[in-house]
C-alpha cells in the first residue's frame, strides 16, 4: 500500500540575507555621534580642552614665557610639549574634538529643522474623540457664527487655526522649537567663525615709542610678537604705517588709570598719512586689521660719551614692572662704544650697558625703587654701570630688556658703579666717559589684529542668545473646539441653542496654561463670567488624561 503525502507543497525559503555588519556599525555610530546627549558631551570636552590654553603660556602668544617655563620646569615642560599642550588650540586633540562637535551639530540639526518646517507647512491635527480626557475641558454655548467665529477669534490671538466642519483645531508655541534650533545653528556657526578667525586671521604685539624715527610698519619683522594664520602668509599683511605723535593719560588722584588716548599719523596704502586719534575702548580701525591700545610707559633719552668723545644716544623704553606708579625697568645697551678712531678696532671688553629703573614720581629721599604716582612728577632715573663683553657678537637669542646674566656671572662683565640721575644731569665714569639723562619719551603698546570672522562671531552670538530666550519661554500647546448638536427633544441647559465644546493640551511643562485656556474660553464664548473662566468645567482643572490616548 502505498501512502500518499497530501500536505500541500510549501515554497522554498528564500535564503536569508546576512546583515552588513560594517553598515550596522556605522550606522549605529553615526546616530550616537548625532543625538543630543553626544553633542552635550563633546561640548563640555571641549571646555575643558581649553584649559590648557588659557593656563599654559602658548607659543603663539607669548613665546618668552614658554621658554621661561622651560627653564623654571624641565621635565615636566617636555612631557607637556609632547602632548601639544603649548599649542593647545592648533593640537590634534583639540582639532578632534572641534570637528567631531561640529558633525554633531550638523546631524543633531539637520533631521529636526526638516521636521520643523514640515510641522510648520502641516494643520494643527484634528481634534480628538473624548476632550474630557484632556487636561483642560469645557463646555461653553456656542457663539454666533459657530465654527468660523471661534476660528476668527483665535486667529486674533496670533493661534494656528484649523477648521474641519464644526470642528477647530488651532496649535501654537513653535517659537520654543524654533529657539532651539536658532540655537544649535548659531553654535555652529560660532564654530565656523572660530575656524575662519584662526585660519585667515593673524596678530602682533607692537611696542611703538614716539617720535619719527620710531615709527612702526606693518611687517612681520617688526613685531615683537606675532602670529599667523595657516591660510596667510607674510606677504598678505596690509600695508600701512603708524608714528606715535602724542600720547595722553589721566589718573585719580589714587593712581588709578582714567583715561588713555594715543595721537598718531597713519600712512596706508594708495593714501595720504593722515592724523588718527584712539583710545584703549575705540580701536585704530585701518583697511584689514584693527589696532587697539593696551598700555603705555615711557623710554628714558639716555646719551653716552665714550672715552674717545664719540656720543650715542638711545631712547630705551623701560618696562613696567605691574605697580601702579609705573615703575619701570630696562637696560640702554652701547655695544658699538669705544671704538678707537685711529684704528677702528673695536675692544668687546669696553662695552657698555647701564640697567636700572624709572621713577616717573621718585621719592623726596633714598630708597629710590619705587615711584608714588604713574606721570612725571618727579622724574629720575636710578642707573647700574657694567663694562665688559655683552654677549651680542655670540648670536645667541636674549631679552633686550635686561642683562645677559651669564656674561655676569662668567665674570665677563663688570659693574661699574651706580648713580640717580634727574632730567639733564650728567654721571662721570671712572674711565672718563660721561652718561647723559637727556629726556623721555612716552611709548605705547599695540596689539594689532584681523579676525575675518569676528562679524561673523558677533551675529551669531547675538542670535543664539535671541535662541536661547526662545527655547527657555516657549510653550507649544493646543487646544480644539467642537460645535455639539442640540438636543431637538429636550432642547438645552443655555435654552435651546448649541454648545461648544473646549479642550487643551500643553505640550510640553507649562504652568500658566489652565489661566490661558480659561481666558482662550472667555472670549470665544464673549461672556467671561464672574472669575473670567466662563462656564469652565472645574474639573478640568484636575484631570490629568492620557496625552498618547487623548490624541
Amino acid at each position: 500500500m502505498t501512502v500518499v503525502d497530501e500536505r500541500p507543497a510549501t515554497p522554498a525559503e528564500a535564503p536569508r540575507r546576512r546583515p552588513n555588519r560594517l553598515l550596522a556599525l556605522l550606522r549605529n555610530s553615526w546616530r550616537q555621534l548625532t543625538s543630543m546627549r553626544t553633542a552635550l558631551v563633546l561640548l563640555f570636552l571641549l571646555a575643558v580642552a581649553a584649559i590648557p590654553g588659557s593656563v599654559l603660556p602658548q607659543r603663539g602668544v607669548n613665546p618668552e614665557d614658554v621658554r621661561d617655563y622651560f627653564t623654571e620646569h624641565p621635565d615636566m615642560a617636555r612631557v607637556l610639549d609632547r602632548i601639544g599642550a603649548f599649542e593647545a588650540f592648533g593640537s590634534v586633540w583639540f582639532s578632534a574634538i572641534y570637528l567631531l562637535l561640529f558633525t554633531s551639530l550638523i546631524g543633531c540639526i539637520t533631521p529636526r529643522l526638516r521636521d520643523h518646517v514640515r510641522a510648520l507647512r502641516s494643520k494643527p491635527p484634528a481634534a480628538p474623540k473624548r476632550m474630557d480626557r484632556l487636561p483642560q475641558h469645557a463646555v461653553l454655548p456656542a457663539p454666533e457664527g459657530g465654527a468660523a467665529a471661534i476660528a476668527e477669534a483665535l486667529r486674533r490671538r496670533r493661534w494656528r487655526v484649523a477648521v474641519r466642519g464644526d470642528e477647530v483645531s488651532a496649535e501654537k508655541g513653535y517659537l520654543k522649537e524654533t529657539g532651539n534650533l536658532l540655537f544649535h545653528t548659531s553654535m555652529v556657526v560660532v564654530l565656523v567663525g572660530v575656524a575662519l578667525g584662526s585660519w585667515y586671521g593673524w596678530n602682533g604685539n607692537k611696542l611703538l615709542v614716539a617720535g619719527k624715527d620710531n615709527a612702526f610698519c606693518n611687517t612681520q619683522q617688526q613685531y615683537a610678537e606675532s602670529k599667523l594664520g595657516p591660510r596667510v602668509g607674510s606677504e598678505d599683511l596690509p600695508d600701512f604705517c603708524i608714528q606715535l605723535d602724542d600720547f595722553e593719560a589721566r589718573f585719580l588722584e589714587s593712581g588709578q588709570p582714567e583715561f588713555y588716548s594715543a595721537r598718531v599719523t597713519v600712512d596706508e596704502a594708495g593714501g595720504a598719512p593722515r592724523p588718527a586719534e584712539f583710545s584703549v575702548n575705540s580701536p585704530l580701525r585701518l583697511d584689514g586689521a584693527n589696532v587697539y591700545l593696551l598700555g603705555h610707559g615711557y623710554a628714558p633719552v639716555i646719551r653716552y660719551t665714550d672715552r674717545f668723545g664719540r656720543s650715542q644716544t638711545s631712547a630705551v623704553p623701560f618696562l613696567t614692572t605691574g605697580d601702579i606708579g609705573l615703575t619701570s625697568e630696562g637696560l640702554a645697551a652701547f655695544p658699538d662704544a669705544n671704538v678707537d678712531p685711529d684704528t677702528g678696532s673695536r675692544d668687546p671688553d669696553l662695552q657698555m650697558a647701564f640697567s636700572g629703573l624709572y621713577l616717573p614720581t621718585a621719592p623726596d629721599s633714598a630708597p629710590f625703587a619705587r615711584s608714588e604716582y604713574p606721570t612725571e612728577r618727579n622724574p629720575a632715573l636710578n642707573l647700574v654701570a657694567y663694562r665688559g663683553n655683552l654677549g651680542l657678537d655670540a648670536g645667541i637669542p636674549g631679552s633686550i630688556y635686561e642683562l645677559d646674566q651669564r656674561q655676569v656671572r662668567a665674570g665677563k662683565v663688570k659693574e661699574v658703579g651706580t648713580k640717580l640721575l634727574r632730567k639733564g644731569e650728567t654721571w662721570t665714569l671712572d674711565d672718563g666717559s660721561k652718561v647723559e639723562f637727556l629726556d623721555s619719551l612716552p611709548y605705547i603698546t599695540l596689539s594689532v589684529r584681523y579676525d575675518p570672522g569676528s562679524t561673523l562671531l558677533l551675529v551669531s552670538s547675538g542670535v543664539l542668545l535671541v535662541g536661547l530666550l526662545g527655547s527657555l519661554f516657549g510653550r507649544r500647546r493646543r487646544v480644539f473646539f467642537r460645535v455639539l448638536p442640540t438636543d431637538p427633544a429636550g432642547g438645552s441647559p443655555t435654552g435651546g441653542s448649541s454648545l461648544v465644546e473646549a479642550g487643551g493640551l500643553p505640550r510640553t511643562d507649562h504652568p500658566g496654561f489652565a489661566d490661558e485656556f480659561a481666558q482662550l474660553v472667555a472670549a470665544v464664548s464673549g461672556d467671561g463670567g464672574p472669575d473670567g473662566r466662563a462656564g469652565v468645567d472645574r474639573a478640568g482643572d484636575e484631570r490629568a488624561g492620557s496625552r498618547e490616548g487623548a490624541e
